[in-house]
């Protein structure tokens, strides 16, 4: 091959991946830089008849309706457990998106094999391929190149609208597409959305009541017994370390967890408790409850570092990384009859965020359902603005603070493998938009590993229910 690149570094990419190039003679060279890089994504479907390979680039989404229309056959996601069993095969941890890799029928979008300047999974986590021509990656004759993918849907804001008239519009608009009902005044009723806990209402009443004091928060959390025994439940976790035992609310606020924390976790559980948790849900993410408590704890852990001048208050911070999944939720509720299409669109686009595919496919994200939600409800504007932006590194309007502190948590929460998932592109100026010594996180890190079974143990009462 003329002007070839030199072949560096062979030595780290797994054999199948080194003895496809040699024998092809794809000329290459490995790259350390995984993330912001454009990609060259693999998604493995099958149904009756075998497997299918799907090559697309990182920047589109593949969109499972158009596969089906070109293959004729219902082709879903390959689950988890076999797409590992295929990396120990072939002695990989990353799918490269060579067509001989797998007895598989293959097919690459055009995008992607008119590219210029996308790298290749080189089979290591931590390390990518780029070659020359990209159209390398075809060696079969029976590969067929389609339009199976979208331009990633952007998900547009307009800083200068307020966050719920913005959002109210949207939400409007995709309820509308989905129901010939007229669309009705108030959010609540459009989506058809329990009415706020009446605990949550007291709590919000309390929020604001200048003679509030611990003994009020106390009896408004008791009257939900299954909210007070939560309540308990989690100051008595070994997370906590409490001396002696928890026997009540009050208890709970005075010795181990204070008064605004009590507050905002009895606000947090109680309205997770309005929707019912769904049934289905795309296969290799975090169940709710567990990926609010772990975002919670690292939002939290993540806030000691911020300098007191610049420091929110932890209360609502642990209350934005409670319910920060909130619209999940909502959507599993209220777009019953597509939240399974969406499921298996996560699977497919495990490589981008999940409010791109819910906007492709609804025209709506469950961030701005909730929030907007939130808003209605009276909710402070902290927790509405940060689970509206949570995925939004460039947004820089009102708390801010509160959406970067859980778009870092769950990118560290994937990086220590604490949550499912591999870190995605990661924007790493939010360090110093939050004025967090990077060389600090591990430490933080490093305690919410050593207190995993801590956690899980708080997880595993709120799924269950406190007896």
């Amino acid at each position: 091959m003329a002007n070839a690149m030199p072949d560096t570094n062979s030595t780290e990419l797994p054999f199948l991946v080194k003895q496809h190039l040699r024998k092809h003679g794809i000329a290459h060279q490995l790259s350390q830089s995984v993330h912001n890089r454009l990609r060259a994504e693999v998604a493995l479907l099958r149904d009756s008849f075998g497997l299918v390979q799907l090559f697309f680039r990182s920047d589109t989404l593949l969109d499972l309706e158009k596969v089906r229309r070109i293959t004729g056959r219902q082709l879903q996601p390959l689950p988890i457990p076999e797409l590992n069993k295929l990396k120990t095969t072939l002695s990989v941890r990353t799918f490269p998106a060579f067509d001989e890799l797998l007895e598989a029928e293959t097919f690459i979008d055009q995008r992607l094999f008119n590219s210029d300047d996308v790298c290749l999974y080189s089979g290591n986590p931590d390390g990518l391929i780029q070659i020359q021509d990209i159209k390398a990656i075809k060696q079969k004759d029976t590969t067929r190149v389609e339009d199976i993918c979208v331009e990633l849907p952007p998900i547009t804001v307009d800083y200068e609208l307020s966050l719920f008239d913005h959002d109210r519009e949207e939400i409007h608009r995709a309820v509308s597409n989905f129901t010939a009902l007229r669309i009705r005044q108030r959010l609540e009723e459009t989506l058809e959305i329990p009415p706020l806990p009446e605990t949550a209402q007291a709590i919000i009443r309390l929020r604001v009541d200048p003679d509030a004091d611990i003994s009020k928060l106390s009896r408004i959390v008791e009257r939900d017994p299954s909210l007070a025994a939560q309540v308990v439940s989690w100051a008595s976790s070994s997370y906590y370390a409490a001396p002696g035992s928890i026997k009540s609310v009050q208890d709970a606020i005075v010795r181990v967890l204070g008064y605004d924390l009590v507050m905002n976790l009895a606000l947090g559980l109680s309205l997770g408790q309005t929707l019912e948790i769904p049934k289905d849900s795309p296969e290799g993410y975090a169940p709710y409850w567990k990926r609010a408590v772990y975002t919670a704890a690292a939002s939290g852990a993540l806030l000691s570092l911020i300098p007191r001048e610049f420091r929110p208050g932890f209360g609502l911070v642990y209350l934005t990384g409670l319910l920060h999944n909130f619209g999940f939720l909502i959507l599993a509720h209220g777009f019953r009859p597509h939240f399974s299409a969406t499921c298996r669109m996560l699977e497919a686009n495990r490589h981008i965020s999940h409010q791109h595919i819910e906007h492709y496919l609804l025209g709506i994200t469950g961030d701005q359902i909730a929030s907007s939600l939130m808003k209605s409800w009276k909710m402070p504007d902290e927790v509405c603005y940060g689970i509206r932006y949570q995925s939004d590194p460039d947004y820089m309007g009102a708390h801010a603070d509160h959406a970067q502190l859980v778009y870092l948590a769950n990118h560290l929460l994937q990086q220590y493998n604490l949550l499912p998932g591999a870190p995605g592109d990661f924007d790493a100026t939010i360090y110093t938009r939050l004025n967090i010594d990077r060389v600090e996180v591990e430490d933080v890190m490093r305690g919410l590993v050593d207190a995993r079974d801590q956690l899980d143990g708080i997880v595993q009462g709120l799924e269950n229910g406190v007896k």
